[in-house]
């Protein structure tokens, strides 16, 4: 493997393990909706507060999820638009594979052309 490949492995494989964690993908999932607090999250997916604000610090050091603060409240949102490229890409792989998933809201989906 040449260098320069071999130098954006790291990076690489720092996103996809954040994406490997079913808990993670899941806030991920819920974040494609709009942004939410902490609260919000535990209350949708049925998770512990702690577990929540973990996932959500490992996916704010991948640069995926940020927040704004409003007075004493969080609000945590997606930061890359990319992401629901990568989100396409991921449904359509599996959906190849025989598992349909949805991965993104439906207006997310809407006029999009599959190859």
């Amino acid at each position: 493997m040449s260098a320069d490949i071999a130098a954006g492995i790291p990076p690489a494989a720092a996103l996809f393990q954040s994406l490997a964690d079913e808990t993670r993908l899941r806030i991920v999932q819920r974040l494609t909706r709009g942004e939410a607090r902490v609260v919000d999250l535990t209350t949708e997916l049925g998770l512990a507060q702690s577990t929540v604000s973990k996932h959500l610090a490992c996916l704010r050091d991948c640069g995926l999820v940020d927040y704004r603060a409003q007075g004493r409240q969080s609000f945590y949102s997606l930061t890359r638009p990319e992401l629901m490229d990568l989100l396409a890409s991921a449904e359509h792989l599996l959906a190849a594979t025989g598992h349909t998933v949805t991965l993104r809201p439906a207006h997310e989906q809407a006029g999009e052309t599959v190859s």
